[in-house]
């Protein structure tokens, strides 16, 4: 570390959050609550195979809860941020506000 500089403590940034992907989903599940998987799959503009994969990486963590139900006849997936999941973005928020740093 620089003298002076503070320390940008990058290792505080979630490796789990920080994909692109994942970030997308955290970010609007935390504007939303809780979305149905076609929702998200169309808002993030990605196939559902790569949704799936990411939201089981966000799941194995604790950060979204997966629902499957019906509704109707039709088969229904919801995610929804968990409590940890909320904690998990906000301090994520944080961390990449130290690396940023203050805009010019």
């Amino acid at each position: 570390m620089a003298a002076g500089k503070p320390s940008m403590d990058i290792g505080k940034i979630d490796e789990v959050i920080h994909g692109r992907l994942r970030l997308g989903v955290m970010a609007y599940l935390a504007n939303t609550e809780v979305a149905d998987f076609n929702e998200l799959k169309a808002v993030l503009e990605v196939t559902q195979g790569n949704l799936s994969v990411q939201l089981r990486k966000l799941e194995d963590a604790g950060y979204v809860a997966i629902e499957k139900g019906f509704l109707g006849r039709k088969p229904r997936t919801q995610v929804r941020i968990t409590a940890a999941g909320r904690k998990a973005f906000a301090l994520y928020l944080e961390a990449l506000g130290r690396v940023i740093g203050p805009n010019p």
